[in-house]
């Protein structure tokens, strides 16, 4: 399965980190030839108003709009597939992939960053990193809320995008990955067999 990392700030070198070791063959993506041939694509956390700005700059908002492979978005890249933010700058990039609004830095600024066991749908528990995480203020009906922090989605699918308040990708637990590899596999992609679970 070939999966691409959007490589144009933030935390992308983590997210290469863990899913080659699922198996992936992985990509850096800066330019938008570079999704071609791709099962799925990671935005990774950063800061979504430079994400967005150096998505357009290169052109690969544009090549979002013809790209059919599974997205996952962290932290920032949440923000990025949401259509919309509640308190969004002028200008502020949303590709609409998921149904969600989002409030940006909703658990706090850099300070208030924090670790938290977050429950999955089926009630076992992931590591949660929480770094100027976005919070979602209102879903469509089609959302599915697959995990959640004292009562608050924090892990989302549509179709085939997942996205994630929090940072799967500085814990040790590979299951979030997994689901994402799994969504690209069912949007297509070729199967991964031995997959870590945790």
């Amino acid at each position: 399965m070939n999966v691409g990392v959007l490589a144009l700030q933030g935390d992308f070198r983590e997210h290469c980190v863990v899913l080659e070791s699922l198996g992936a063959n992985v990509s850096e993506v800066r330019l938008p030839e570079q999704l071609d041939g791709l099962d799925g694509l990671v935005i990774p956390g950063g800061e979504s108003t430079t994400i967005g700005r150096l998505m357009r700059l290169y052109e690969l908002d544009e090549a979002f709009s013809r790209f059919e492979g599974a997205l996952f978005g962290t932290c920032a890249g949440m923000i990025v597939l949401a259509r919309d933010s509640s308190d969004g700058v002028d200008g502020q990039l949303h590709l609409g992939e998921i149904d969600v609004t989002v409030r940006r830095n909703g658990y706090g600024r850099q300070v208030a960053s924090f670790e938290s066991p977050v429950e999955l749908d089926d009630g076992t528990h992931v590591p949660g990193v929480f770094i100027r995480a976005p919070r979602i203020v209102e879903h469509g009906t089609n959302v599915e809320l697959l995990a959640h922090l004292d009562g608050e989605p924090v892990l989302v699918r549509e179709g085939r995008a997942l996205a994630a308040a929090f940072h799967p990708e500085l814990a040790d637990d590979r299951r979030i990955h997994s689901l994402f590899l799994e969504i690209a596999e069912e949007n297509g992609g070729p199967s991964l067999r031995g997959r870590a679970t945790s």
